[in-house]
């Protein structure tokens, strides 16, 4: 995936989706592993991501400042679904879930 590591610190901007692949989730956190529990978990029951059964990790990226994290979460998140597809295709062009990386 993309890595910005001039920074000192751990961010990570990550798109996640349902087992059928239908909704895109576009999300930022300082502990990726912990988060996706938390999407799998479903802690919110009221939360968009518990909704619609949002947990399988197709694209992330990683940052050493929060400041850069929190610019591109914005960018990603203005992009219409067929530009976010392209995103991830870029970098997964088999759509695989991506969890494992952070068990």
């Amino acid at each position: 995936m993309i890595e910005f590591t001039e920074g000192i610190y751990n961010f990570y901007v990550y798109i996640i989706t349902n087992n059928s692949k239908t909704v895109l989730y576009t999300g930022m956190t300082n502990n990726l592993k912990r988060r996706l529990q938390e999407h799998k978990e479903k802690l919110n029951p009221n939360s968009f991501t518990t909704k619609y059964n949002l947990e399988f990790l197709l694209y992330y990226e990683h940052f050493g400042w929060v400041q850069q994290a929190i610019a591109r979460e914005k960018e990603i998140k203005l992009l219409k679904r067929d530009k976010k597809l392209e995103l991830i295709q870029e970098l997964n062009p088999n759509f695989n879930f991506l969890n494992d990386k952070f068990v």
